[in-house]
């Protein structure tokens, strides 16, 4: 049987696995997923261990997508303008290329759930780390009209507009500047890649800064609900939380490693009861 594993520390949630086996059967292929907590010095030991031919590959979370790249002979060059692999491809010749899923999770939810092409379009986004890197990599590739990234600390957003510099131009902001006022209302999209509603209560900014036509979509999917999206639903915003996100990146990898036809709505149906869980915890 081929395997394939998550790596990170901690690990509280079974979804990468619900889902991926489950497309595994659906699709019948001979493979399991499983989850790996473990330290950095574990990660380094183990990654060789892939060249296996009984892996197809494996996935990467908080806090090594940074490590791992070290550890593999390839990083695709978007995973690589991102500064992050979340997903590694056994070639059948034993090397271990890094890409990430995450671009392209956000930009399927979004164009799913919020029924939104994002050329041309103004879009706030709050954060700077990895996932806000990813979101706002998607963003740029899909030619968005004026991103504005907003941080508690502006310096941080300085350095990711450098840093994507050959890609587009970004216009770092922190939380308190006056500007923001004006961005959000000229926004056709807010989207919350920060950890807020998830380890920290709050909705990151005032909905009703939001033109009533925007969209909402926050990362967070587990609680289901966070105080962004119950206020932006509220105020009859168009809103998602990141379930689907997490559904299309983790088909992205799913079809990269075994060559089978799409499996979102295996993927979909398998994850909703957990999903679903109103008693889910981050």
């Amino acid at each position: 049987m081929n395997q394939v594993f998550l790596f990170g520390n901690p690990l509280r949630r079974q979804h990468s696995a619900v889902m991926h086996n489950a497309a595994f059967d659906a699709f019948d292929v001979d493979a399991r997923y499983a989850l790996a907590e473990v330290s950095e010095d574990e990660l380094r030991a183990l990654v060789p261990c892939a060249r296996n031919r009984h892996w197809l590959g494996f996935q990467i979370t908080a806090p090594y997508k940074q490590t791992v790249m070290t550890l593999l002979d390839e990083v695709q060059e978007s995973a690589r303008q991102i500064g992050a692999v979340n997903s590694v491809e056994v070639t059948a010749g034993g090397r271990l290329v890094g890409f990430n899923t995450d671009t392209t999770g956000f930009v399927t939810a979004v164009r799913r759930e919020l029924g939104i092409e994002i050329a041309g379009r103004r879009v706030v986004v709050a954060g700077t780390g990895g996932a806000a890197r990813a979101v706002v990599h998607g963003l740029l590739r899909e030619h968005a009209a004026a991103v504005t990234v907003v941080s508690r600390d502006a310096r941080s957003g300085i350095a990711l507009a450098a840093d994507f510099a050959e890609l587009g131009s970004i216009e770092p902001m922190s939380l308190d500047d006056e500007r923001l006022v004006d961005r959000l209302a000229a926004a056709e999209l807010f989207v919350n890649a920060t950890s807020v509603g998830m380890l920290s209560p709050g909705p990151v900014i005032p909905v009703d800064r939001l033109s009533p036509t925007a969209g909402v979509f926050d990362l967070v999917y587990v609680p289901r609900e966070t105080e962004l999206v119950r206020q932006a639903r509220a105020a009859g915003l168009t809103v998602a939380n990141g379930a689907e996100m997490l559904i299309a990146q983790a088909a992205e990898a799913f079809v990269r490693w075994t060559g089978r036809p799409d499996p979102s709505q295996v993927m979909r149906k398998a994850v909703r009861p957990l999903l679903d869980d109103p008693a889910a915890v981050p």
